[in-house]
């Protein structure tokens, strides 16, 4: 089936899109029940309260999970206003993580109109959502940091490049004046 993807053109670097700098709403396709979306809540509450999460809860795991997935993606593509979809769940066994190997869910990460992150298991699961995904993050909790920039950060930065705007135009209109 990797092979299979490859081939079609799914895993190209080309085809990767750019997160957005400062996405407005995340859309959020996993488990109400795990554990990794209250470490993705916590994260984007944490680094940028403003954001909005649109969360689309899926199976994870077992019969049926990789057709929710598939279906999660597709529904927060057409959602208006999401900017960046996160896609994943927590650890487990390669059975638990299957749904993420799964055709359907790849090809819809693959036809997403936004950029999607990949957030399956720990740092050392690999599923094939993660080559398909424009970015891979190793954790829930890592692509919450990857989607969103520190809030406080920018207002830091606005403030500087603010104040540094101010002395050069006050420098200029004294050597006008001068």
């Amino acid at each position: 089936l990797k092979r299979s993807l490859e081939a079609d053109g799914l895993f190209e670097a080309s085809r990767k899109r750019t997160l957005p700098m400062l996405p407005r709403q995340i859309g959020v396709v996993t488990s109400l029940n795990g554990a990794a979306l209250q470490d993705i809540l916590r994260v984007l509450a944490r680094r940028h309260p403003t954001a909005h999460v649109v969360i689309c809860p899926v199976r994870v795991q077992g019969e049926g999970a990789a057709a929710q997935i598939a279906q999660g993606i597709d529904r927060l593509t057409r959602e208006a206003g999401v900017d960046v979809i996160i896609v994943g769940r927590g650890g487990g066994s390669l059975e638990d993580l299957w749904a993420f190997n799964e055709e359907p869910v790849a090809r819809a990460i693959a036809t997403a109109t936004v950029p999607v992150i990949s957030a399956v298991g720990h740092e050392t699961d690999m599923t094939l959502i993660d080559h398909a995904a424009d970015v891979r993050a190793p954790t829930p909790t890592a692509a919450a940091e990857i989607a969103v920039p520190v809030r406080a950060d920018l207002l830091a930065d606005i403030a500087s490049h603010q104040h540094r705007l101010v002395a050069g135009i006050t420098r200029r209109l004294r050597e006008q004046r001068a």
